[in-house]
């Protein structure tokens, strides 16, 4: 049933309905896969831009290049959740959302059409950085808002299953990022997609978030938002307990964050350019792991509404400690090695990622929920995350590659002690929070 209530301008308002909250939720969700979809082609098609956008001379300083400007629109992440996450906590989590939106399709744009290194020589590396730049810092306050819409506007006993939605679009969108890359690398020739052809993911981005926006005009506004608009006095938060909670989710997605982009971002480009394995089996293998491990993503939601979100999260820690190692070791020049390899550890990895959403925004009061998981959640994925398909390529070229799974670990290790000092949180109202 609706009740009305009053915003900060006297005006009455309705709040939004059960219906109208999966309406927003869906809107969301499409915002979110295109948004991870547009970050995402850019390490499907990293061997490609590497080859036209630096000096290709030298084929492996070219793809650290360009995996050095995948990692520093991860480092712009947490500067754009922190200034983000700020404005949705005192505009409104919408405004924010349709933002982002608008200049991560605008980078995709920009990536899409610009010169290449041959064209204007050192400037194309500069266009190429500044759009990754403007990507990292408008994903960083999406990531951040919709974590916090999404665990707002979902009913208590229900956040794991509706918090699993974020990540659903993020796997949703690297799955339609390999899906097109497979697409445009089986359908054209190896010269044609290292001329033209890799540009068409971007473009296609740009034109698909046209009906993103539209969607998201449409939103309804976080009702927990509104409801602390409203109040005359805003509790005073101790900065020693927002500090404590940080560094906690900090550990506590260390792990996850470092796993998922080696199992997402990185793993297909180590199976062609060091296992030799064909571009086209390596795409569509991710891309078959991806969605397996997408389809699970709700149903780990619904258990955590059951039994909590520490035991998912110590169970990611204990799983992925013991397979990392042998899973890497298991991937060859044959393709079934990859599916298998990335099926297993994606599952593992859905298991802490479908309770994301719900643990952060449980894990933060409503007055800084947003700027506090920007920065959290935006700085871990930037250290372990952004740097992940960087550092694993650096071991490789040394001869150490085992190292970087034995880093891997050591990350779940540090999770795992983080789910010791924390609170379990299933069920709380974030209204009261």
């Amino acid at each position: 049933m609706n009740t009305d209530v009053r915003n900060t301008r006297g005006a009455v308002d309705t709040a939004p309905t059960l219906a109208s909250k999966k309406k927003s939720l869906f809107a969301s969700a499409v915002g979110n896969v295109l948004e991870w979809y547009e970050w995402s082609a850019y390490a499907v098609f990293a061997p490609f831009i590497a080859a036209v956008m630096f000096n290709n001379s030298d084929p492996i300083s070219a793809l650290l290049s360009t995996l050095a400007v995948f990692a520093v629109g991860f480092l712009m992440r947490p500067l754009g959740g922190i200034v983000f996450g700020r404005i949705a906590d005192r505009r409104g989590r919408k405004f924010v959302l349709v933002t982002t939106m608008l200049m991560m399709a605008t980078g995709s744009l920009v990536i899409g059409i610009m010169p290449t290194y041959e064209s204007i020589g050192a400037w194309a590396s500069l266009i190429l950085l500044a759009a990754r730049i403007m990507q990292g810092f408008a994903h960083g306050g999406e990531s951040a808002t919709a974590y916090s819409y999404v665990g707002e506007i979902a009913p208590p006993h229900r956040r794991g299953m509706w918090g699993s939605v974020a990540f659903i679009a993020i796997f949703g969108g690297s799955v339609l990022a390999y899906s097109i890359g497979g697409a445009v690398t089986s359908s054209l020739s190896e010269t044609a997609v290292a001329e033209w052809g890799w540009r068409i993911p971007f473009l296609i981005g740009a034109c698909l978030a046209l009906v993103a926006l539209y969607l998201r005009r449409s939103m309804d506004e976080s009702d927990v938002f509104d409801a602390h608009q409203e109040q005359d006095e805003q509790p005073r938060i101790p900065r020693k307990t927002v500090v404590r909670a940080i560094l906690l989710m900090i550990g506590m997605t260390s792990g996850i964050t470092a796993a998922h982009y080696t199992w997402t971002s990185y793993v297909a480009t180590y199976a062609i350019t060091q296992q030799g394995m064909d571009p086209d089996v390596a795409y569509w293998m991710s891309v078959i792991a991806q969605s397996i491990a997408l389809v699970s993503l709700p149903f780990w939601g619904m258990l955590s509404d059951r039994i909590g979100r520490r035991p998912m999260l110590f169970a990611f820690a204990a799983l992925m400690l013991v397979l990392q190692l042998p899973l890497t070791m298991m991937i060859s020049s044959a393709g079934w090695t990859l599916l298998v390899a990335t099926t297993v550890a994606l599952l593992v990895v859905s298991v802490p990622a479908s309770v994301l959403s719900a643990t952060l925004s449980e894990s933060f009061p409503t007055r800084l929920r947003t700027q506090a998981i920007g920065f959290a959640y935006s700085f871990s994925v930037a250290v372990f995350g952004g740097t992940a398909p960087y550092l694993n390529q650096l071991l490789i070229g040394r001869g150490i590659g085992w190292a970087f799974s034995v880093y891997i670990m050591v990350l779940c290790v540090l999770t795992g002690i983080a789910c010791v000092f924390m609170k379990e949180t299933k069920g709380i109202r974030l209204e009261h929070a």
